[in-house]
Protein backbone atom coordinates (compact mmCIF):
# COMPACT_ATOMS: atom_id res chain seq x y z
CA UNK A 1 0.00 0.00 0.00
CA UNK A 2 1.50 3.32 -1.12
CA UNK A 3 0.37 6.52 0.55
CA UNK A 4 1.76 9.72 -1.00
CA UNK A 5 3.28 12.73 0.70
CA UNK A 6 0.99 15.62 1.45
CA UNK A 7 0.87 19.40 1.65
CA UNK A 8 -1.19 21.83 3.68
CA UNK A 9 -3.19 23.68 1.06
CA UNK A 10 -4.04 26.38 3.57
CA UNK A 11 -0.37 27.42 3.62
CA UNK A 12 -0.27 27.83 -0.15
CA UNK A 13 -3.65 29.40 -0.73
CA UNK A 14 -3.40 31.78 -3.68
CA UNK A 15 -3.72 35.32 -2.39
CA UNK A 16 -4.46 38.44 -4.40
CA UNK A 17 -1.00 39.88 -4.94
CA UNK A 18 -1.71 42.16 -7.89
CA UNK A 19 0.39 45.00 -6.45
CA UNK A 20 3.35 42.65 -5.95
CA UNK A 21 2.95 41.20 -9.44
CA UNK A 22 2.96 44.67 -11.00
CA UNK A 23 6.24 45.45 -9.24
CA UNK A 24 7.86 42.35 -10.76
CA UNK A 25 6.17 42.52 -14.15
CA UNK A 26 5.08 46.14 -14.75
CA UNK A 27 4.26 45.49 -18.41
CA UNK A 28 2.15 42.42 -17.56
CA UNK A 29 4.93 40.03 -18.55
CA UNK A 30 4.47 36.35 -17.81
CA UNK A 31 6.27 35.28 -14.64
CA UNK A 32 8.14 31.97 -14.61
CA UNK A 33 9.54 30.62 -11.36
CA UNK A 34 11.94 27.94 -10.16
CA UNK A 35 12.63 26.99 -6.54
CA UNK A 36 15.34 24.58 -5.43
CA UNK A 37 18.62 24.07 -3.59
CA UNK A 38 20.53 24.78 -6.82
CA UNK A 39 22.25 21.42 -6.90
CA UNK A 40 23.44 19.92 -10.19
CA UNK A 41 20.52 17.47 -10.39
CA UNK A 42 18.13 20.44 -10.53
CA UNK A 43 19.60 21.46 -13.91
CA UNK A 44 19.44 25.20 -13.25
CA UNK A 45 21.10 26.00 -16.57
CA UNK A 46 18.21 24.23 -18.30
CA UNK A 47 15.84 26.52 -16.40
CA UNK A 48 17.69 29.54 -17.79
CA UNK A 49 17.75 28.16 -21.34
CA UNK A 50 14.03 27.38 -21.20
CA UNK A 51 13.30 30.92 -20.08
CA UNK A 52 15.55 32.36 -22.78
CA UNK A 53 13.59 30.50 -25.47
CA UNK A 54 10.26 31.55 -23.97
CA UNK A 55 11.35 35.17 -23.91
CA UNK A 56 12.06 35.07 -27.64
CA UNK A 57 8.33 34.52 -28.18
CA UNK A 58 6.63 36.53 -25.43
CA UNK A 59 7.48 39.07 -22.71
CA UNK A 60 8.48 37.26 -19.53
CA UNK A 61 10.33 37.47 -16.23
CA UNK A 62 12.09 34.68 -14.32
CA UNK A 63 12.25 34.30 -10.54
CA UNK A 64 14.96 31.98 -9.22
CA UNK A 65 14.36 31.14 -5.57
CA UNK A 66 16.95 29.33 -3.47
CA UNK A 67 20.69 29.01 -3.26
CA UNK A 68 23.35 26.39 -3.80
CA UNK A 69 26.49 25.33 -5.68
CA UNK A 70 25.10 25.91 -9.20
CA UNK A 71 23.98 29.49 -8.62
CA UNK A 72 27.18 31.15 -9.87
CA UNK A 73 27.05 29.18 -13.14
CA UNK A 74 23.43 30.23 -13.62
CA UNK A 75 24.28 33.88 -12.95
CA UNK A 76 27.09 33.73 -15.51
CA UNK A 77 24.82 32.11 -18.10
CA UNK A 78 22.17 34.78 -17.55
CA UNK A 79 24.75 37.48 -18.23
CA UNK A 80 26.08 35.68 -21.31
CA UNK A 81 22.56 35.41 -22.76
CA UNK A 82 21.92 39.10 -22.09
CA UNK A 83 18.78 38.54 -20.01
CA UNK A 84 20.01 39.76 -16.61
CA UNK A 85 17.43 42.54 -16.56
CA UNK A 86 14.62 39.98 -16.67
CA UNK A 87 15.96 37.39 -14.22
CA UNK A 88 15.88 37.82 -10.45
CA UNK A 89 18.01 35.68 -8.15
CA UNK A 90 16.10 35.93 -4.89
CA UNK A 91 18.11 33.55 -2.73
CA UNK A 92 16.46 31.60 0.06
CA UNK A 93 12.97 32.81 0.91
CA UNK A 94 10.59 31.90 3.70
CA UNK A 95 7.47 33.20 1.96
CA UNK A 96 7.72 31.01 -1.15
CA UNK A 97 3.93 30.81 -1.32
CA UNK A 98 3.70 34.55 -1.94
CA UNK A 99 6.14 34.28 -4.84
CA UNK A 100 4.27 31.32 -6.30
CA UNK A 101 1.03 33.27 -5.94
CA UNK A 102 2.17 35.85 -8.49
CA UNK A 103 3.72 33.33 -10.89
CA UNK A 104 2.29 31.93 -14.12
CA UNK A 105 4.46 28.85 -14.65
CA UNK A 106 6.76 26.64 -12.57
CA UNK A 107 9.89 25.14 -14.15
CA UNK A 108 11.25 21.81 -12.90
CA UNK A 109 13.62 20.18 -15.42
CA UNK A 110 15.27 18.03 -12.73
CA UNK A 111 17.48 15.07 -13.51
CA UNK A 112 15.79 13.20 -10.66
CA UNK A 113 13.09 13.87 -8.07
CA UNK A 114 11.84 11.51 -5.39
CA UNK A 115 8.36 13.05 -5.21
CA UNK A 116 8.22 16.53 -6.70
CA UNK A 117 6.98 18.39 -3.63
CA UNK A 118 8.02 21.77 -5.03
CA UNK A 119 5.83 21.16 -8.09
CA UNK A 120 2.92 20.24 -5.84
CA UNK A 121 3.36 23.44 -3.86
CA UNK A 122 3.24 25.40 -7.12
CA UNK A 123 0.03 23.64 -8.13
CA UNK A 124 -1.46 24.51 -4.74
CA UNK A 125 -1.00 28.13 -5.83
CA UNK A 126 -2.69 27.41 -9.18
CA UNK A 127 0.61 27.42 -11.07
CA UNK A 128 0.97 24.85 -13.89
CA UNK A 129 4.25 22.97 -14.19
CA UNK A 130 6.75 22.38 -16.98
CA UNK A 131 8.95 19.50 -15.90
CA UNK A 132 11.05 16.53 -16.81
CA UNK A 133 9.52 13.07 -16.51
CA UNK A 134 12.10 11.93 -13.96
CA UNK A 135 11.55 10.04 -10.72
CA UNK A 136 8.28 10.71 -8.93
CA UNK A 137 7.30 13.75 -11.00
CA UNK A 138 4.77 11.84 -13.18
CA UNK A 139 2.80 11.10 -9.99
CA UNK A 140 2.31 14.84 -9.56
CA UNK A 141 2.39 16.53 -12.96
CA UNK A 142 -0.33 15.18 -15.25
CA UNK A 143 0.95 15.59 -18.80
CA UNK A 144 -1.30 17.88 -20.82
CA UNK A 145 -3.52 18.60 -17.81
CA UNK A 146 -1.56 20.29 -15.01
CA UNK A 147 1.35 21.11 -17.28
CA UNK A 148 3.69 19.12 -19.49
CA UNK A 149 6.56 16.67 -19.08
CA UNK A 150 9.55 16.16 -21.36
CA UNK A 151 12.63 13.97 -21.35
CA UNK A 152 15.44 15.19 -19.11
CA UNK A 153 17.51 17.76 -20.98
CA UNK A 154 14.99 18.42 -23.76
CA UNK A 155 15.03 22.18 -23.32
CA UNK A 156 13.44 22.87 -26.71
CA UNK A 157 10.39 20.75 -25.92
CA UNK A 158 10.00 22.23 -22.45
CA UNK A 159 10.20 25.75 -23.86
CA UNK A 160 7.66 24.95 -26.59
CA UNK A 161 5.26 23.57 -23.97
CA UNK A 162 5.76 26.65 -21.81
CA UNK A 163 4.98 28.93 -24.73
CA UNK A 164 1.88 26.86 -25.55
CA UNK A 165 0.48 27.39 -22.06
CA UNK A 166 1.49 31.02 -21.64
CA UNK A 167 0.50 32.32 -25.08
CA UNK A 168 -3.25 31.95 -24.48
CA UNK A 169 -4.90 33.44 -21.37
CA UNK A 170 -7.89 31.11 -21.43
CA UNK A 171 -5.64 28.09 -21.87
CA UNK A 172 -3.47 29.25 -18.97
CA UNK A 173 -6.59 29.70 -16.85
CA UNK A 174 -7.65 26.10 -17.53
CA UNK A 175 -4.20 24.75 -16.65
CA UNK A 176 -4.34 26.78 -13.43
CA UNK A 177 -7.68 25.22 -12.50
CA UNK A 178 -6.40 21.73 -13.27
CA UNK A 179 -3.25 22.32 -11.21
CA UNK A 180 -5.22 23.29 -8.12
CA UNK A 181 -7.56 20.31 -8.51
CA UNK A 182 -4.55 17.99 -8.63
CA UNK A 183 -3.00 19.61 -5.54
CA UNK A 184 -6.25 19.08 -3.66
CA UNK A 185 -5.78 15.33 -4.05
CA UNK A 186 -2.68 15.63 -1.83
CA UNK A 187 -4.09 17.94 0.83
CA UNK A 188 -3.15 17.10 4.41
CA UNK A 189 -6.81 16.72 5.36
CA UNK A 190 -7.20 14.00 2.74
CA UNK A 191 -3.90 12.13 3.14
CA UNK A 192 -3.33 12.13 6.91
CA UNK A 193 -6.46 10.01 7.55
CA UNK A 194 -5.00 7.42 5.15
CA UNK A 195 -1.85 7.27 7.27
CA UNK A 196 -3.97 6.93 10.39
CA UNK A 197 -5.94 4.06 8.87
CA UNK A 198 -2.70 2.39 7.82
CA UNK A 199 -1.18 2.59 11.30
CA UNK A 200 -4.39 1.32 12.91
CA UNK A 201 -4.24 -1.65 10.54
CA UNK A 202 -0.60 -2.34 11.49
CA UNK A 203 -1.38 -2.14 15.20
CA UNK A 204 -4.35 -4.44 14.75
CA UNK A 205 -2.19 -6.97 12.88
CA UNK A 206 0.41 -6.83 15.66
CA UNK A 207 -2.26 -7.42 18.26
CA UNK A 208 -3.56 -10.44 16.35
CA UNK A 209 -0.01 -11.79 15.95
CA UNK A 210 0.53 -11.65 19.70
CA UNK A 211 -2.78 -13.40 20.34
CA UNK A 212 -2.16 -16.28 17.92
CA UNK A 213 0.49 -18.21 19.96
CA UNK A 214 -1.67 -17.99 23.07
CA UNK A 215 -4.64 -19.34 21.19
CA UNK A 216 -2.58 -22.27 19.90
CA UNK A 217 -1.27 -23.03 23.39
CA UNK A 218 -4.81 -23.17 24.74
Amino acid sequence: EVIPNFIDLAEFKKFNKDHFKKAIAPADERILIHTSNFRKVKRIEDVVHIFYRVQQQLPAKLLLVGDGPERMKAEQLVRELGIAQDVRFLGKQDAVGELLAVSDLFLMPSETESFGLAALEAMACEVPVISSDAGGIPEINLNGTTGFMSNVGNVADMAANAIYILSDKERLKQFRTNALQQAQQFDINRIVPLYEQYYVKILENCRLCKQTPAAKAG
